[in-house]
């Protein structure tokens, strides 16, 4: 059975949303937990090992916006295939996400494993870094395509309405992942005290455990039964559709991801200190934006269900009440932080360059939150009505136009260090933000509708 949407008033609009929304927040915050835990027991190793992980994590991210260019097109196609109560185009489309999301993964875990060496070198590590760079990159990088199709399994189970099943399945991932990290950092339990590369071999072998058990779960939430020749038979209606959305989309996250990998090129010139500090300030941060991705991702599902079951007009109005919701959370949970800022930093550290470095750049995040939580919603919102397009223009255009530049001209020419780097981030964010809510005002997305309802 398909979890579709059958609305018949707001409020039972509103406690629908609240329904598919609720799981992901505590996916999204596992998702966090996990890196920061991470993060955490990393920081028993040394500083020097929590940077290097960093450093391979900023490519391994760029890595994953790869991934979701399948992932999130599949996600926002079966979403209005539930929504116009068309259970084939749902097969058909899942079938085609697995099967290019898999052929993808494995060429990305060869190159990434194979030309590592190439990669950090883009960083110009210090030897000390660079080995723990290297050992996590091998193992971890290899991997990779196991997080392909976990990507594209969640997305598609989460677009079904199954976000429960997700949420169990990320919880399942940090049990393990922290009982990997414990038993290599520490030696425990009879392991050996591998450090940094017995976190890469818990994080590996932990992701194909859990994309062996999505997979086995989605097979059993299908409304249709999938024929394995399925797989290799790519249908391209159903193919350009996800590509249709997914390519866009993801070329907005991959020019982010890509200007960060830029920064983090520019902070690495400012020495250890700013690097590390970069490394701990978006762990932390990462916290901030739970409730703005969870309301993201959730707005992409409901909001793709309303259009494919063309209720464009109802669509347009629960976005600012989701929007609404995430901006006011995120300015609460960002006070926080903001006033708490050397004990957060303390807890981790005991350098006092890096706790009031990074007490410093909460404050920044302070006010670059809300406009950061706008893209989230707002460009999931328009991504899940079929405007993928908007966004990766403007976010390209302002990204490489502004922010890239003021980084430099700030960070680098001014001598701002951090700080001045960060001030860069947070004028695209505002940017960026008001281009797209201006967008979502305007309309233009109503007509951009993927399927039809089924008869």
């Amino acid at each position: 059975m398909i979890k579709g949407i059958t609305l018949e008033n707001p409020s039972s609009a509103r406690r629908y949303m609240f329904m598919i929304t609720w799981p992901i927040f505590i996916e999204v915050f596992l998702q966090m937990l996990m890196k920061m835990t991470d993060v955490f027991m990393l920081s028993f190793v040394s500083d020097q090992a929590v940077a290097a992980i960093g450093v391979v994590n900023q490519l391994m991210t760029f890595m994953f916006v790869m991934f979701n260019f399948t992932a999130m097109g599949a996600g926002v196609v079966v979403s209005q295939y539930v929504g116009a109560g068309d259970k084939d185009g749902v097969r058909k489309t899942i079938a085609s996400a697995i099967s290019i999301n898999l052929l993808f993964g494995l060429a990305v875990s060869l190159f990434v494993g194979f030309n590592r060496h190439f990669l950090l070198n883009l960083f110009a590590l210090e030897a000390e870094l660079f080995a723990y760079a290297n050992s996590y990159a091998m193992i971890v990088g290899f991997a990779l395509f196991a997080q392909a199709l976990i990507l594209t399994v969640s997305s598609i189970l989460q677009a079904m309405g199954y976000t429960k099943d997700v949420m169990i399945s990320v919880l399942i991932m940090n049990v393990l992942n922290v009982f990997g990290n414990y038993v290599f950092i520490f030696g425990a339990l009879g392991f050996p005290r591998i450090g940094v590369t017995g976190v890469a071999l818990s994080t590996a072998v932990v992701r194909i455990i859990i994309m062996i058990g999505m997979l086995m779960l989605l097979f059993k939430r299908m409304p249709v039964k999938i024929p394995l020749k399925s797989f290799f038979n790519l249908k391209k209606k159903y193919a350009a559709k996800i590509l249709g959305i997914g390519i866009p989309s993801a070329g907005e996250q991959l020019s982010y991801n890509v200007s960060q990998i830029v920064l983090t090129i520019m902070i690495t010139t400012l020495g250890a200190t700013a690097l590390a500090t970069r490394v701990y300030s978006n762990t932390f941060l990462s916290v901030l934006v739970i409730f703005s991705m969870s309301i993201a991702k959730g707005m992409q599902i409901f909001i793709g269900q309303l259009v494919g079951a063309r209720k464009q007009d109802e669509a347009y109005h629960y976005m600012f009440t989701g929007l609404k919701f995430a901006v006011i959370v995120t300015i609460i949970i960002g006070s926080l932080f903001a006033i708490f800022g050397r004990q957060i930093f303390g807890f981790f550290s005991d350098d006092p360059g890096i706790i009031a470095l990074g007490s410093s750049i909460l404050f920044i995040e302070l006010l670059l939150q809300p406009a950061r939580t706008g893209n989230l919603v707002i460009i999931s919102a328009l991504r899940a009505a079929g405007d993928a397009k908007f966004p990766v223009m403007i976010g390209v255009t302002v990204m490489w136009a502004v922010m890239v530049p003021l980084a430099y001209l700030f960070g680098i020419v001014l001598g701002l260090g951090l700080p001045g780097i960060w001030c860069a981030m947070l004028i695209d964010e505002w940017i960026r933000s008001l281009l797209m809510f201006f967008r979502w005002k305007q309309k233009r997305w109503m007509n951009k509708r993927l399927v039809s309802p089924s008869l």
